[in-house]
């Protein structure tokens, strides 16, 4: 059998050479294993288990350490360093680290992992001959995942993004005791912000489908989120200097996304529900605290009220 980089073989301890280490032989082909990659003690005679590798010279090399991925093999492994033109380098759990090439990621810088995200990928072999990653889709993760339980629903439970997009974001969602994970996705309605790749993320679920998968959101439900968007929106009105702002229910979904991290239907319903309360007031494309609703952060005798910023303008994200 050919010695390949990314699996395991069982070689024999041919001879030493100091002050390198030990030759392995499959009885055709020697590979060097360093002193530093012994787990425990070996002499001439012995077979051992190793993990072969391309060392930093390009020569196939082995360690006795136990790597957490193999050739062909599925992982979710840790994003230890990046790279702007290289890409992401992941603990493989031998003291190196191993290379997810920038082809493999998000073409948005937003949607890319950030140092301690996980990643699912599998190993493989790049033109060279050497270890790459590749990041695991649908494919790889499909003949893994269980179907959800009906059970699941109005759940919370903890996700890992494996495909980050602008409208939509794909998950594998925890299944503890249940097995590997139920794949799930999020619509751009219901997240606050897009989501990185390798991020964990706690999602609720909002319906099981027919087939297993999950429709999830990272929102609380209505009622509850109501409520808290509504305080997000009163905190944001007492930080003005003049207790308004230029939004309103007809700012653009995209403005409201990036201003305050809500839907625009979310929004809404927040600014509708102080509305009814008597709370504040719009007019035109401006929203302001009313004054009773202001009167406990109203200023002191003798101060003048900020007016309101020139630059400022209807529906513009200032």
């Amino acid at each position: 059998m050919t010695l390949l980089a990314g699996t395991v073989r069982k070689l024999e301890v041919a001879r030493e050479v100091p002050p390198n280490g030990y030759y392995l032989t499959d009885g055709a082909r020697d590979v060097l294993l360093h002193y530093s990659e012994i787990v425990g003690t070996v002499q001439p005679g012995d077979k051992v288990d190793v993990f072969l590798f391309h060392d930093t010279e390009d020569r196939l090399a082995s360690t006795m350490k136990q790597p957490l991925i193999r050739l062909g093999e599925l992982a979710l492994l840790e994003v230890a360093d990046l790279h702007p033109r290289y890409g992401c380098f992941l603990e493989m759990g031998l003291g190196r680290q191993l290379l997810l090439p920038i082809r493999e990621l998000p073409e948005w810088a937003e949607l890319r992992p950030q140092r301690g995200d996980r990643v699912f990928v599998t190993l493989a072999h790049d033109k060279s001959g050497r270890l790459t990653a590749k990041l695991a889709g649908e494919k790889e993760l499909a003949p893994l995942a269980f179907a959800a339980p009906a059970s699941w629903r109005n759940t919370w439970v903890d996700a890992r993004v494996y495909k980050p997009l602008q409208d939509a974001t794909y998950v594998m969602c925890d299944g503890g005791v249940l097995g590997f994970g139920a794949i799930g996705m999020i619509h751009s309605n219901e997240r606050s912000r897009p989501l990185r790749l390798g991020e964990q993320v706690s999602c609720r679920v909002t319906f099981v489908r027919e087939d297993g998968r999950v429709n999830l959101s990272t929102r609380q439900v209505k009622h509850i989120g109501q409520g808290e968007d509504a305080d997000k929106i009163l905190v944001f009105l007492e930080s003005r200097p003049n207790k308004s702002m230029p939004y309103s229910d007809e700012t653009p979904a995209d403005i409201v996304s990036a201003k305050f991290g809500m839907s625009k239907g979310a929004f809404k319903r927040a600014l509708g529900k102080l509305m009814k309360e008597g709370r504040v007031e719009q007019k035109g494309s401006w929203t302001s605290l009313k004054a009773d609703a202001a009167a406990a952060s109203a200023p002191e005798a003798g101060e003048a009220e900020a007016a309101p910023e020139e630059h400022e303008k209807p529906n513009e994200q200032g």
